[in-house]
């Protein structure tokens, strides 16, 4: 529940604000009569991530096991692979965000109302997308439903409202410091969705290895007990884990957390001669300021 509450928070509290930072926009320059439009392209955006979801959810019935586990192993890949994408895009290019929506909003008025709808919706369901896809994998992973569902509604619940208070100017948060420690737990999240996924392609057979066991922990760790729920739940852990799964955490946790660590670390300081301009560049890592 917790992972999924996580996921919701992270990607809807980002929608949130690039909703916010549209429509904000759009007031500023005096142009309101667009925003039915823009309110267009996020709930297309929105229907087709509930349209995604469903397809994942219903589409599956009537294939063979071995159909099953392939799909599902395949798309919690894919999922991992788009959110580990988002996590280092969001680090890069969070400081910009609010210029690049600026420029695509001023590119989409000189071409018609219907380009604003587009704007919104690429905008929109690209985190619509990644966020489907994710909660279920995570989903598949945990075995269960209905908490894995409502932690992730609980999650988009709680961005909402606080893309809501932060359009307001009644909130200011230190969104750097949000995506840097959610992207630090979410690349936990991530790792025990990609065992998952490799545990699927070993059912399907298409990967080998699914009898040799690093280790098993069930009587020490059984499934169904509230401390090995707990950990399902949250990093997708399996007392039966495989040496492929094993290595696979492992090499995802050291590799993208290494390479994390090493975006979010400051640009060196470049030594300037005693003849250069005595000019000093600063890197604001305030929180976004949106209301005008």
């Amino acid at each position: 529940m917790f992972a999924n509450l996580l996921i919701g928070l992270r990607e809807g509290l980002e929608a949130a604000l690039v909703v916010s930072i549209l429509i904000t926009y759009l007031v500023r320059v005096q142009r309101r009569d667009v925003l039915p439009k823009l309110w267009l392209g996020v709930i297309a955006a929105i229907v087709l991530s509930l349209a995604l979801g469903a397809l994942l959810t219903f589409g599956a019935y009537g294939l063979s096991f071995q159909a099953q586990e392939m799909i599902g192993g395949l798309l919690s890949i894919l999922a991992v692979g788009l959110i580990t994408w988002m996590i280092f895009w969001l680090a890069k290019t969070s400081a910009s965000l609010k210029a690049q929506l600026h420029s695509s909003l001023d590119r989409g008025l000189i071409a018609g109302g219907l380009s604003i709808a587009l704007v919104a919706f690429f905008a929109v369901g690209r985190e619509g997308i990644e966020t489907t896809l994710f909660i279920w994998a995570a989903v598949q992973a945990s075995g269960e439903t209905t908490l894995p569902l409502l932690g992730a509604i609980i999650g988009i619940g709680i961005a909402v409202l606080l893309g809501f208070l932060i359009y307001r100017g009644m909130l200011r948060i230190n969104l750097t410091a949000f995506f840097r420690w959610t992207g630090l737990l979410l690349i936990t999240v991530s790792a025990g969705v990609l065992a998952y996924g490799v545990h699927d392609l070993q059912e399907a057979g298409l990967l080998p290895g699914l009898h040799a066991l690093a280790f098993n922990v069930t009587t020490a760790i059984p499934p169904d007990s509230w401390y090995g729920t707990l950990l399902k739940g949250i990093f997708n852990f399996s007392p039966a884990t495989t040496w492929f799964e094993f290595f696979t955490w492992w090499a995802y946790i050291i590799t993208v957390g290494l390479l994390f660590w090493r975006a979010l670390r400051p640009p060196t300081p470049v030594a300037l001669s005693s003849t250069a301009p005595t000019s000093t560049a600063q890197t604001s890592t305030e929180s976004i300021q949106i209301a005008s």
